[in-house]
């Protein structure tokens, strides 16, 4: 059995872990948004594409799909995990002590937060899918 001392210090490394992970995924969400963010810049452009151009334009749009599903569902994942873990201390801490309910509350939404950030990053990338598909 634990004490709480070894608990606390198991779930900070947790809680440090997830926040490095959420940034990484971030990072690599707004790095493919910008790859992506590619578009001509008049509409004289858009009318010398030739057919070879165009198909590479589908095949980024086929990427720019995989990137905003992924960017999603991995951020979803990683706030389950963090929801599922400090969900089940802010309840244990709770129990014993009532007044710390405001606070926990704050460090759960914290780790929904890591779903919404990834929510963003995908509709980022979506509107940019949305762009190339203008050519």
């Amino acid at each position: 059995m634990m004490t709480g001392t070894q608990a606390a210090r198991r779930l900070r490394t947790f809680i440090q872990v997830s926040l490095f992970a959420t940034l990484a995924i971030v990072l690599l969400g707004v790095t493919a948004a910008t790859l992506f963010a590619a578009t001509p810049a008049d509409d004289t452009a858009k009318k010398s594409v030739d057919v070879e151009v165009k198909k590479v334009v589908v095949t980024n749009v086929g990427s720019g799909l995989i990137a905003a599903g992924i960017a999603a569902g991995v951020s979803a994942l990683a706030a389950g995990v963090a929801v599922a873990y400090v969900g089940a201390a802010a309840v244990g801490a709770v129990s014993e002590k009532p007044e710390v309910f405001g606070r926990t509350i704050i460090f759960v939404a914290l780790g929904e937060g890591i779903a919404v950030l990834g929510l963003v990053i995908a509709i980022m990338i979506l509107g940019t899918v949305n762009q190339m598909l203008a050519l």
